[in-house]
């Protein structure tokens, strides 16, 4: 017995060990980054790791210095664009989800396959095509266009979504439908209340993915520099005649484009969780 207590201590150990190593691993770039956001010397590497002065204003910079980047017309492009890809990206996903996971028609079998199969597809195969239809539509280099892309595949993740309204007992809304509830009512009254973790997962999953999307963002704006979001502003601020000058304010932007999504991960992490694991009320 002791031999077993023992052994199983040292593979803890060992655990711990590894974990320690990885966490290190993948904080120390995080690190890096935002000691290099205050570093006062200019240049994009140095032979040390630890800034030899600190300083704010490569903060300050980013805020003041907007002739040729402005940092703040992007971060609140961004900003706009991932408040209504939350509100409209949910929607979609959770009426779509609860669609199919209640109601029953012909055809419901082939689209989850369909779902999944272009599930598997990722979205950027089809930019070429959506790109002339928006440059139809005139709606090219605009941030229209951007809520519209982001939000008009958001449909095809109603994978983690179904599954969660699949728990919730069917008695709750058979029980309203007797009192006269509609099915419309009863999305909204009763089941969107008792989904409040699965709510909140989506949200921050529609919220979150404008802030480091590259492809489509360069793909649809182009030249047009007023309407960029921060993914494209800083990799436009690496590109070689600017990585000198502007390496350390890039630096500064990449950590305050994190700060938002932080905050409201942190303070709905609960939620998350709870979506991402399935719970829900048990009948």
């Amino acid at each position: 017995m002791k031999s077993y207590r023992s052994s199983k201590k040292a593979a803890n150990r060992v655990v711990y060990a590894a974990l320690t190593v990885l966490s290190i691993a993948w904080l120390l770039p995080i690190a890096w980054l935002i000691m290099t956001s205050f570093r006062s010397e200019g240049g994009a590497f140095t032979l040390y790791l630890i800034p030899k002065q600190w300083t704010f204003g490569n903060y300050m910079r980013l805020f003041t210095d907007t002739k040729l980047f402005s940092y703040p017309r992007w971060f609140t492009n961004t900003l706009f664009v991932s408040v209504c890809c939350a509100v409209f990206s949910s929607l979609f996903v959770l009426m779509i989800s609860y669609t199919l996971s209640r109601l029953r028609f012909p055809s419901r079998r082939g689209l989850l396959n369909l779902g999944l199969i272009l599930g598997m597809f990722p979205g950027f195969m089809a930019i070429i095509a959506v790109y002339f239809i928006i440059k139809a539509l005139g709606l090219s280099e605009s941030l229209l266009a951007l809520i519209l892309v982001y939000s008009g595949g958001a449909g095809l993740g109603y994978f983690v979504c179904k599954g969660f309204f699949d728990t919730i007992p069917r008695a709750m809304e058979e029980a309203a439908i007797i009192d006269g509830a509609t099915l419309y009512s009863v999305f909204w009254r009763v089941v969107l209340p008792l989904s409040r973790p699965i709510v909140i997962y989506t949200i921050i999953a529609a919220f979150m993915a404008p802030w480091g999307e590259f492809i489509v963002a360069r793909y649809i704006m182009r030249d047009n520099y007023q309407n960029y979001t921060v993914a494209l502003g800083l990799w436009q601020m690496l590109q070689r005649e600017f990585r000198q000058t502007y390496f350390t304010r890039f630096c500064a932007g990449s950590v305050l484009i994190a700060i938002p999504i932080t905050a409201v991960f942190i303070k709905l992490q609960q939620f998350y969780i709870e979506g991402v694991t399935g719970g829900s009320v048990k009948g």
